[in-house]
């Protein structure tokens, strides 16, 4: 595809996002109407691996709600938070304001950050959990990072696996509980189309702009892109536990997070680079 192609499915994917919005603020999946705990969206190795924040600039890139945003924030860190959705940022700041937490939000596609956060640099970026499905070029965003981060700026991926990618959400009418594999776990061949009413959170159905496009990205592709950007990848974790139960079937852990009971496999991945 086109890089003017590529732009189109992506403001397709602003629009489907901004329409989004109102649904996941009302939403019991995110909570937040109650007493807000943003941690819980967090791996306890998220937090091994990222170190003390405290004094650190960190930007949470695709930060949506800014939930993590927060968290990274309470944890002493000088947050900014940047996604491409106009109403995911406006709802962003509304929730911080709230919490009474100090985070600074900025609108912009991930390809223009470098622009749209005036050249400055950070000692951390952090991104992930459903944000590298929505970029069609990952050389491009590399290279994004590599302009973002300070030398010896740490970049931390927490990522859902591709092979959580390829097994779909959910069965199709009339199907069983097993799990099958319904989309590539490679890229390249181009994106998923999806028209639904519906998120992955509870709550009413979306109105308007129903439409968005996710490209597949194997873990070789990702390493891939950020080493030929310059960067240095200092660990890979795979962990089978995620922060929602997904399947039905899946068994709450000692962390308060989800997990297949059978098979074992990696359903989210950390990934810890550094320039």
């Amino acid at each position: 595809m086109t890089s003017d192609e590529h732009a189109r499915l992506m403001r397709a994917n602003q629009a489907n996002w901004d329409a989004r919005t109102p649904v996941h603020l009302a939403s019991r999946f995110y909570g937040l109407d109650q007493d807000l705990d943003p941690e819980r969206w967090f791996a306890a190795f998220e937090w091994e691996d990222l170190g003390d924040l405290t004094g650190r600039d960190v930007l949470h890139l695709q930060c949506h709600l800014g939930t993590e945003t927060l968290a990274l924030a309470r944890r002493g860190a000088r947050a900014v938070g940047l996604d491409f959705s106009e109403a995911s940022v406006a709802a962003a700041a509304g929730v911080a304001a709230r919490a009474g937490v100090a985070v600074e939000y900025v609108q912009a596609n991930v390809y223009d950050a470098v622009e749209a956060l005036g050249g400055r640099r950070f000692d951390v970026v952090y991104t992930g959990k459903g944000a590298l499905c929505y970029l069609p070029d990952l050389e491009r965003w590399a290279g994004v990072i590599a302009q973002l981060l300070r030398p010896g700026g740490l970049l931390y991926i927490v990522e859902f696996h591709p092979l959580l990618n390829s097994l779909g959400p959910k069965p199709a009418p009339g199907e069983g509980p097993e799990l099958l594999l319904r989309h590539d776990y490679l890229g390249g061949e181009g994106p998923v189309h999806r028209d639904a009413t519906r998120t992955y959170t509870d709550g009413p159905p979306v109105e308007g702009a129903t439409e968005s496009y996710e490209w597949m990205h194997g873990i070789g592709e990702v390493l891939g892109a950020l080493t030929g950007a310059g960067l240095s990848v200092r660990r890979l974790r795979e962990s089978e536990e995620l922060p929602w139960p997904r399947w039905p079937h899946m068994k709450r852990t000692p962390s308060g997070w989800w997990r297949l009971p059978e098979p074992r496999i990696p359903l989210l991945y950390g990934l810890l680079a550094h320039r």
